[in-house]
Formats: C-alpha cells, structure tokens, sequence
C-alpha cells in the first residue's frame, strides 16, 4: 500500500494552494486501490477540510505513516520528517542562499527531494507547475497597476473574487486605452498572459510593427527566441546553442523601452543569460515604459530594477527613475515606474490553480509512482539518502555543511 500524505503549509503568508483538491483525491484512491491519501488539517488552505471528508479522505495531523508527501512551497526544517520522500518547490537548484538550511537539512534528515521544477521530459520540457495561473494573475495585475497608477481605470484585486470565472466578468465592461504592451517568453506563464489578453480584445502586432507604429487601440507584442536575443557575434539566434551558451547572446529589448507602455515579463532567468535593460537606461530620455508586471519576478534578475518580490495585498512600488530608489507606487508621474512583483501569483486564485495543478500530477505524476523506476522521478529527485544525486552534484558546495559524511 502507498501512502501519500498532502501537508499543511507552514512557510510565513502561508499559502493557501494544494497539490490534489478533494475530487482528485478521491478519483486517484478509486483507481489505484493499493494507494492511501492522508490530509493533514489546514485552516487555510483553499479547500476546506470538510470537503476532503465529504469525499471519503481520511484527515489525521500525524503523517508519518506516509511513504510520500506532498506540499506546495519549502517546508520549514523543524517539520520535515526523516527518511522520507518530499515534493515541492524547493528553490535549491540555483543555489538560493535563503534557502540553504534547508538544502542542508534535506541532506542531513536523509529526505529523498523530488521538486516539482525539476519534473522533467529528457528534453527538459516540465511537466509540472502554475505558470499558466501565474501569467494569468500577472496580467491582471500588471493591467491594475496600470490603471490605478495612471486613472484610466479599475478593476478589482484578483484575490478578491471567487474564481477564474468572477475575474473574467469583472472585464465585462472594461474598454482599455491605447496602449502598447510587450510580453516576454514563450512558456506557460506567457500563455497565461495571452489568455487574458484574448477576453480583453488587445490585439496582437508584429514586433516590427510594434517599433514603427501608434495604435488608436491597444495592443500588445510578442518578443520570444530570435526577437528577444541575438549572439554577440554575427547577430543570429540558435535556440539549442542559446541554451547551452547563454552569454554568447546579447539581449534585444532595449529597443522597446520607448515603445511601451506596460512589459509583462515571463521569460526564465539565471545567472548567465542578459538582463533586458540595464538599471541605468531607465534615465534616458526617451524611457516611455510606465509600468513593469515581472511575473517571472527573479529579484535583480532578468528586470534589474525588480528591487524586491511583494505580497499579494501589497503588489507594486515604485522605482524613481533618477535615483534609482524604491518609493511608493501609483504615483501619476513618468518619473516613477511601477514594478508589480508578487511571487506567489498562482495563490490570488487558489482553487483554480490547485485543480490545474493536480490534473496535471494525477495524470502524468502519480502513476510513475508505481514503477519499479522512473527517469522521470530520477530527474526530479534533487537529493537521498544524505547525499546529492548525480546529476545535482554541482550543488556540493551549497548542500553539504563541514560535518556532513563525505558524499
């Protein structure tokens, strides 16, 4: 019998998503009759505990029985559960420093640490995640920040309404201005993105276009791949060799900075890759971009001016443009910029979020549970047994503390 037991989330603001709703807990234990789901008692999180009940769950505060369990952000150290098997995000891969401790007590407390970033295809397409809610989200927080910080309009928070649904009728009468938009990336979250950008009838330009022209309605600009980056050397793009060389390229956006009204931002970042502006061009002259949404949100990252994620109550500030400070946002002035960087976007619209998220575990994740071995697991699985697994070895210098037992 397995036993997967679904966690409470504990870290600060904590976060109300789960990784299987009632309904998918009940579905998954009726197919596969030598598996056993467990939730832990949540006052918080987005479906109730009464609802896992009502579906035949067994709730218990003691999950140490469970051979598997399942949470959504970092577990704090003092609750992780030795010798056992983890999915969640971990922030680890990148040698986050903030998350170090963990890193150490993953080893220390022999945790196998499946992260759900690192379910991957072995062409390293992921499986899973909540971009598509996070661009969702994002957009409709980037298009709030604008509107509030300029009075052209208002729509309401989007952790104010019920569901997905409630958000699009809150768009039912809203006629946008004429502004000019640019997405960036072409994965999930950009596709969240494009999907409010659709029932809000922003259309669509080429990036040429784009630079040459003025609308009388607004529009937006997908830049991805060869309209994003280009070598540094003869101008080309090469999506593989971008990918194994990412400082070989130089980025392109630059160009937009007079172009734009709003950036909404969803392109992967790391150390490596060029940022799309530097700090210092928001001073020129021709700056037109008021508002920055960075849904990515890699603080210091691909937007350098990002000087800081913010909480969902709380999701803008403004950056002075001659000083480079942090001061307060939906300041009716273009000497200000408004970056709107929530990292826990997904969290605004819980319920909608968690079920897309568990279809997508229940279908391709829970069955590779029952092999014998899965490459897919084996990928994923950042460390066990107290040691790195091959393939994350390079975090040795982050992972192992002096009194950790040679690897």
């Amino acid at each position: 019998m397995l036993r997967i037991g679904l966690i409470r989330e504990r870290k600060t603001h904590p976060d109300q998503r789960v990784a299987l709703t009632p309904k998918q807990c009940a579905f998954l234990q009726n197919r596969y009759t030598d598996l056993k789901i467990i939730v832990e008692p949540s006052l918080t999180r987005c479906f109730s505990d009464d609802e896992y009940r009502a579906e035949g769950i067994e709730l218990s505060s003691d999950l140490s029985s469970c051979d598997i369990l399942l949470g959504i952000k970092e577990v704090p150290v003092e609750h992780l559960l030795n010798d056992k098997t983890y999915f969640f995000f971990s922030h680890t891969k990148k040698k986050q420093p903030y998350n170090q401790p963990l890193m150490h007590a993953l080893i220390e407390k022999r945790i196998r640490m499946v992260d759900y970033e690192c379910l991957t295809y072995k062409d390293e397409q992921r499986i899973l995640g909540f971009g598509l809610f996070a661009g969702i989200v994002g957009a409709h927080n980037g298009l709030m920040t604008y509107g509030k910080k300029n009075g052209h309009y208002w729509l309401p928070p989007a952790y104010e309404v019920k569901n997905y649904k409630e958000l699009l009728a809150s768009y039912e009468h809203l006629k946008l201005p004429n502004i000019k938009i640019v997405i960036t990336g072409s994965g999930k979250v950009a596709a969240g993105v494009l999907d409010i950008f659709t029932q809000l009838d922003i259309e669509s330009v080429e990036p040429a276009d784009f630079l040459t022209h003025e609308y009388e309605y607004p529009v937006y600009t997908h830049l991805t791949g060869a309209n994003l980056y280009a070598r540094t050397d003869n101008d080309l793009f090469f999506r593989d060799d971008f990918h194994a060389n990412p400082g070989a390229y130089k980025c392109l956006f630059s160009k937009y900075v007079n172009q734009a009204d709003i950036l909404m931002n969803g392109i992967y970042w790391e150390e490596g890759i060029a940022r799309l502006f530097n700090k210092e061009d928001i001073k020129r002259n021709d700056w037109r971009l008021n508002v920055i949404a960075d849904i990515t949100c890699d603080v210091g990252g691909s937007v350098p001016i990002n000087a800081g994620s913010t909480i969902i109550r709380d999701p803008a500030y403004g950056i002075d443009r001659t000083t480079l400070e942090r001061t307060s946002p939906y300041q009716n002035s273009r000497n200000i910029i408004d970056i709107m960087a929530v990292d826990t976007l997904p969290n605004e619209l819980p319920r909608d979020a968690a079920d897309y998220f568990g279809l997508h575990l229940s279908k391709y994740i829970i069955p590779e549970l029952f092999k014998e071995e899965s490459d897919i697991l084996i990928r994923a699985s950042i460390c066990e047994h107290g040691k790195l697994t091959k393939k994350y070895e390079y975090l040795a210098d982050y992972a192992y503390t002096p009194d950790t037992p040679g690897p």
